[in-house]
């Protein structure tokens, strides 16, 4: 314990420049120098991954959005479906974020029968050069259909 206690009470003098022990200088900027580009990486880290997940998020409730109106209209109009979701997708990421998503790709979808919904593919941007991010939501359901009561 009283080795430690030396140890950290020259290390103390020698930063003040007291007891004949060289003073740090120069040290701090040496140790600022270093450290800069880390702590700008981390931060630049964490904006991106918050690009990515708010983007994902967006689009995934545009996504929603169209398949809700694909379920309701499918149906009834079954050869205008398509446009309506995809309007309704589109309007969604219009107020959500239109500077957020780049390269929109929404495609009407039907995996099998009376089943609808809307797959939207869209870049990401990039705060690191080089960086492509895409994301790819899928979202589908059951048609909404009126069934007459049998009794």
């Amino acid at each position: 314990m009283e080795r430690l206690t030396a140890l950290v009470r020259r290390r103390l003098d020698a930063a003040r420049g007291d007891a004949g022990v060289p003073a740090d200088t120069g040290m701090t900027a040496i140790e600022f120098v270093f450290l800069t580009p880390v702590l700008f990486f981390m931060i630049f880290a964490t904006v991106q991954f918050a690009l990515y997940f708010f983007a994902d998020h967006v689009a995934q409730a545009a996504a929603q959005a169209g398949a809700r109106k694909a379920r309701a209209e499918a149906d009834a109009n079954p050869g205008s479906w398509q446009a309506e979701a995809n309007a309704t997708a589109d309007s969604y990421i219009q107020q959500l974020g239109p500077q957020l998503l780049e390269g929109v790709n929404v495609q009407p979808v039907t995996p099998a029968a009376h089943q609808v919904g809307l797959r939207i593919t869209a870049r990401v941007p990039s705060v690191f050069p080089g960086l492509d991010l895409t994301v790819d939501v899928l979202s589908q359901g059951p048609v909404e259909r009126f069934v007459p009561d049998g009794g």
